[in-house]
């Protein structure tokens, strides 16, 4: 099977909406940035069988999409932080005194997160076990990132943003974790099973979410150095 994220996302979904508060604006945030981001390389992955054709949806209409997706939801960031429920202060690691406050600008970072981080999952979608083997080690350290950021006394001891909430993310986390390591034994080599575009955007729109929620973007260009 080509389009075999589909049964990541039907691992992960149901997983997470069991076991974590359902009231945390951040588990739907991620859930549904996963699934949209895995709805655009549904259409892509549908366009290359049922249309033959080998390059799916044109790069121009592809990125218009995420981009599309990104901004509604840089968007919809920004307007909680007017509610008090989410910063736009910009985190740099190890630097403590400098952390500046993005405001009107932070959907443009965003913008650059998302899509990048899920073209760059994508891209990297290609030798057997490659691409979900790397997305396994760095779910299991946002795993712990997530945590940290939402335990007060946690996040000040290891001088990283404190972000109300963001614990219940451990949860998606964990579940993109327990998925990937299932799929890997079906894609490691030789693979019976591919994850194709729907699998590799979701998981990179779900990691891309993740680092944008626990303020841990740059953190992100270092644990996903393998998709840079």
């Amino acid at each position: 099977p080509t389009m075999g994220g589909l049964l990541i996302l039907t691992a992960v979904v149901p997983t997470t909406l069991l076991w974590a508060d359902l009231r945390n604006s951040f588990v739907w945030i991620a859930i549904v940035a996963m699934c949209a981001f895995g709805a655009i390389g549904f259409w892509d992955d549908y366009v290359k069988m049922a249309k033959k054709r080998s390059l799916g949806l044109t790069a121009r209409g592809k990125l218009g999409l995420q981009i599309a997706l990104s901004l509604a939801i840089g968007a919809l960031l920004y307007f909680m932080s007017y509610e008090g429920l989410f910063s736009t202060r910009l985190v740099f690691p190890f630097v403590k005194s400098f952390a500046p406050f993005l405001g009107i600008f932070f959907p443009l970072l965003v913008v650059l997160v998302l899509t990048g981080a899920s073209n760059a999952v994508n891209l990297t979608d290609g030798l057997d076990g490659l691409a979900i083997g790397s997305f396994l080690i760095a779910s299991a350290t946002f795993t712990i990132l997530a945590y940290a950021a939402g335990n007060a006394i946690v996040a000040d001891y290891l001088g990283i943003a404190n972000v109300k909430g963001a614990g219940e993310l451990t949860i998606f986390c964990g579940s993109l974790v327990g998925a990937s390591l299932g799929f890997l034994w079906y894609n490691g080599h030789p693979a019976e099973v591919f994850m194709g575009d729907v699998g590799s955007m979701a998981l990179g729109g779900a990691l891309g979410t993740i680092a944008i929620l626990i303020k841990q973007e740059f953190m992100l260009v270092i644990v996903g150095g393998l998709f840079v």
